[in-house]
């Protein structure tokens, strides 16, 4: 396990891995340059975009700790430079911890454990990682070019389509009001594919977690999900109900924290 663990975590992966995270790091850099002079060049107040940068700074600072949670939770079995790659470039969390258990599920493991973790083990679980991970990138290059024309193309066509009711039915008012009911009763097919994705993904998490609970007699992850369900559903209730949209930025990482530690407590009992 000791020369399993030195390899993940060898020099070498340090430094590539930190070659890639800079080569971003300058990138971003570079954007944020371009979007200040560019507000500048149209007339922005420089104190709101300044303003804008700042705040905008802050409030990724909250969300980035559900990340550094999957880093740790990650780099206990993938060692330190992958998983701070993963995780830093194109991932996401719920993605990553799930995908890279299934890999070594399928390798014939128990789970992504670092006892019976080995480098071919470590080489596959990384490479299905990647390799999934990209379909979003290929459909980005691919297809979102033609996607944002037929968007622009119905946003071009709403105003002209609204004047013509308003001619025909002689009340501008009326019939703008009418197209703007219509749009919100109507939301497009991604909402509907958000949520039925979001659904799909959560059904096949909790039914291998029930599957698990009935072959093994394991408990341990349903009983972790149940509750951070909870907890989510209790932020829920506050930045939904009440109104407290700034709870939203602690959620994730909150309910993580809160399934770890229930996981740790009922397992030292």
């Amino acid at each position: 396990m000791n020369e399993y663990l030195s390899q993940v975590n060898a020099p070498s992966l340090y430094f590539i891995v930190g070659g890639v995270l800079l080569f971003i790091a300058i990138m971003c850099v570079v954007f944020i340059v371009k979007s200040y002079r560019a507000g500048i060049a149209i007339g922005m107040d420089p104190k709101v975009l300044k303003r804008a940068i700042t705040s905008s700074a802050t409030f990724t600072v909250l969300p980035s700790i559900s990340i550094l949670l999957g880093v740790v939770a990650l780099s206990g079995s993938l060692g330190v430079p992958i998983s701070w790659l993963r995780l830093s470039v194109v991932g996401a969390l719920q993605y990553e911890l799930n995908v890279a258990e299934i890999a070594a599920t399928a390798m014939g493991l128990t789970g992504l454990k670092v006892t019976e973790m080995s480098v071919s083990v470590f080489v596959t679980v990384v490479m299905v990682m990647t390799v999934g991970i990209l379909g979003g990138v290929l459909c980005c290059i691919f297809g979102l070019k033609a996607y944002l024309g037929k968007v622009k193309g119905k946003k071009k066509n709403a105003p002209e389509a609204a004047e013509k009711a308003d001619d025909a039915n002689g009340d501008r008012s009326e019939a703008k009001a009418g197209g703007e009911e219509q749009e919100k009763k109507k939301p497009g097919f991604g909402a509907y594919a958000t949520v039925a994705m979001f659904i799909g993904l959560c059904s096949a998490y909790i039914g291998s977690y029930v599957g698990t609970f009935a072959r093994r007699d394991n408990f341990m992850p349903l009983m972790t999900a149940l509750i951070s369900a909870l907890v989510m559903a209790v932020f829920e209730y506050f930045t939904v109900k009440k109104g407290k949209a700034w709870l939203d930025n602690f959620s994730v990482a909150t309910s993580m924290l809160v399934g770890m530690i229930a996981a740790v407590v009922v397992n030292l009992l």
